[in-house]
């Protein structure tokens, strides 16, 4: 006889897609449990994680849909415009550009800005808060077996989790993905992101930059107060050159490619930097498993979109979830699985391509190529259409959106 289940939905992972999908699934009705490797408090800390996560304006949406867009917003900062630009260093922008404003579109923002440890913190208070949703952490799955009834996961201090489905949101490493023995295709940058945050004297009114120079994007994202994040890419020995320089010699490396449109700048805080690489599981599922987030895709964040692409893993993942519970269904059957899978691999794999070919365009200094971007952006940015598509497809607004990204209650 199986034994009885310890929870509905466990999830591996505690990250901001993890956090969310437990949120989102306790919200369709669901018991869950979540076990992450990482103590909260650590997590939560100003020197852990120094990212910026773009919020797309669908996002922001269902995190309004599941009561937590009024805690969250206190610290994001509004995206009004985007600022695409062709260029090198110091020698400032090419003549074209594409510019998104977001009163084109409605008087929504285009997204939101918001700090990787902020959110961290609202998501995990909303997690401890919530009577269906048990946090185990720092614990850590040493393994893990699936059957024809439940998913039964074992952690290090030797208990055990029963569960009707398991939910990897365990990262690009994912130790589920691999123990269930499915494949990736994906390749590495030889780039490099060196993250950090600089203070700057002027009002830099939610617009957000993106730089392309030869060797990768230079983006620039308005932060709250006078700040911004920057997300700067470069080929792997370059990078590890520029983080080895003096603070000063970095400075001016750094003030080199921001220029000087919002006064004086200084850095603030840590200087963070990770390896850029593309990896695309092969298929999302398993027995009583289901990928989310960058277990199932990590991309490049080009466009900052990699959050957003499993905020929507987690939309439709509650969704199909719910509605088979409404049903009557096993939520952790095959075909129940099959669903999820169908609705977000074409997404993921498209827009994650689609962010490869650009990093490949725009991260040279052929001519004939520069030439052609160039008149490429100038082109889109005098068709308001275009213009408009790009927009609502950049916000997650084009395609089959499920209830939570049209912020609406499961």
């Amino acid at each position: 006889m199986a034994r009885e289940f310890d929870t509905d939905v466990l999830i591996i992972g505690g990250g901001l897609n993890g956090l969310s999908m437990g949120l989102a699934a306790a919200a369709g009705g669901f018991d869950v449990t979540i076990v992450d490797a990482i103590d909260p408090k650590t997590a939560g800390a100003e020197e852990f994680d120094g990212r910026v996560f773009a919020i797309a304006f669908a996002s922001c949406r269902m995190y309004e849909a599941l009561g937590l867009w009024d805690e969250l917003k206190q610290d994001a900062q509004p995206i009004n415009d985007i600022l695409v630009t062709d260029g090198r260093v110091r020698e400032g922008a090419s003549p074209f550009f594409l510019h998104f404003d977001h009163e084109e579109i409605g008087d929504e923002a285009l997204g939101h800005l918001m700090e990787s440890r902020h959110m961290r913190k609202v998501l995990t208070r909303a997690v401890l808060d919530h009577d269906r949703i048990t946090l185990k952490a720092p614990a850590k799955r040493v393994s893990s077996a699936a059957d024809p009834y439940g998913f039964t996961a074992t952690l290090d201090d030797g208990s055990s989790i029963r569960a009707r489905i398991c939910l990897g949101a365990d990262g690009r490493g994912s130790p589920l993905r691999e123990e269930a023995g499915i494949k990736t295709i994906g390749w590495t940058y030889d780039q490099m992101g060196i993250v950090t945050t600089v203070h700057h004297e002027e009002d830099h009114h939610g617009i957000a930059q993106e730089f392309f120079l030869p060797s990768g994007p230079f983006a620039i994202l308005p932060m709250t107060g006078r700040r911004a994040s920057l997300v700067w890419t470069e080929r792997t020995k370059a990078a590890k050159a520029l983080l080895g320089l003096p603070p000063e010699r970095f400075l001016e490396e750094l003030r080199a490619r921001f220029g000087d449109y919002l006064g004086e700048i200084e850095t603030l805080g840590p200087v963070w930097s990770y390896p850029l690489n593309l990896i695309l599981a092969r298929r999302y599922i398993d027995d009583r498993l289901a990928l989310i987030g960058d277990a199932a895709h990590g991309v490049h964040p080009i466009a900052g979109q990699g959050l957003n692409l499993g905020l929507r893993d987690v939309a439709v993942m509650a969704e199909v979830l719910t509605d088979a519970a409404r049903l009557g269904q096993d939520i952790g059957a095959q075909d129940v699985l099959e669903r999820y899978q169908q609705w977000r691999r074409f997404d993921n794999v498209s827009l994650s391509l689609g962010m490869d070919a650009l990093n490949r365009l725009f991260s040279n200094d052929l001519p004939p190529v520069r030439l052609a971007r160039d008149l490429g952006l100038g082109v889109v940015n005098r068709i308001g259409p275009a213009r408009r598509f790009f927009m609502r497809h950049a916000g997650g607004a084009v395609g089959e959106l499920p209830r939570l990204l049209k912020g609406e209650a499961l």
